[in-house]
């Protein structure tokens, strides 16, 4: 992995980290199309560049992640964290099965699609307008919703936004609420893997730690203005937008992958 494609890579994860459009698929298709050698660090690489886009979300609400006395926030996320957490320790084999596939991305990103263009009509019934008024029984729904996310193209910010639409919250709650849970998440997922890189090559090269440092801040970067941008467009136009969007891009895909452009 050269410079170039980590910048490509992370401009990637910080577009679409915090969108219903999957970020993790994405980043499956921009490796298959620079031709990226899939290797033991570019795996550890995808997942470990979350931590810049985590960054921007705790930058952008630092008064509710540094507001130690309401310990509730810090204890629903934690508890809304433990589903996905039990169940990436149980089937991490079969989900890094998953990340190789393309055409796994593309059916899911057509599925997803079409169901983001009615999901507004779903849930009308929207009563909670702040984090401070979801329950811990609603937060860990938020976050078993979440977990339908460790299928590559389902999206963990569709997953658990619609979880909170389906709990009441309004769609900008619940928009909210999913960037909240989306710290202790990735936190997890990028320590883990780390961890095990670790344990396996005894540490990074030189060049690594390079690359590394640079998907972060280009991550970081790009999800501050993701996030700014997705708030204030979903609270005007709702989600048939990014509908559309992923039944393009999963048609796109199904074509590439069945004219042999791209690997299955």
């Amino acid at each position: 992995m050269d410079t170039i494609q980590s910048i490509i890579i992370a401009i990637v994860e910080g577009l679409t980290e915090f969108l219903p459009i999957s970020s993790t698929g994405h980043m499956i298709i921009t490796e298959k199309l620079l031709n990226l050698s899939e290797s033991d660090f570019s795996k550890v690489f995808t997942v470990a560049i979350q931590l810049g886009a985590i960054l921007a979300v705790v930058v952008l609400y630092w008064k509710k992640f540094f507001d130690f006395k309401n310990w509730k926030f810090y204890a629903k996320l934690i508890a809304a964290v433990i589903p996905a957490l039990i169940l990436g320790f149980l089937f991490s084999k079969k989900i890094d099965a998953l990340l190789e596939s393309s055409l796994t991305v593309a059916i899911t990103m057509l599925a997803g699609g079409i169901i983001l263009l009615f999901i507004d009509n779903v849930f009308k019934e929207h009563t909670i307008d702040s984090e401070k008024d979801v329950s811990f029984p609603k937060a860990i729904l938020i976050g078993v919703w979440q977990c339908l996310a460790m299928i590559p193209g389902v999206s963990r910010s569709a997953a658990s936004i619609i979880g909170g639409m389906q709990q009441k919250l309004t769609r900008s709650a619940a928009a909210e609420f999913s960037f909240f849970l989306a710290v202790p998440t990735m936190l997890a997922a990028t320590g883990y893997k780390l961890l095990k890189y670790y344990k396996e090559y005894g540490g990074f090269s030189s060049n690594e730690i390079k690359q590394l440092a640079i998907g972060n801040v280009v991550a970081f970067i790009v999800a501050l203005l993701a996030i700014k941008f997705f708030i204030g467009f979903l609270k005007k136009h709702g989600f048939k937008v990014w509908g559309y969007y992923r039944i393009v891009v999963g048609i796109v895909l199904l074509v590439l992958i069945y004219t042999g452009y791209i690997s299955r």
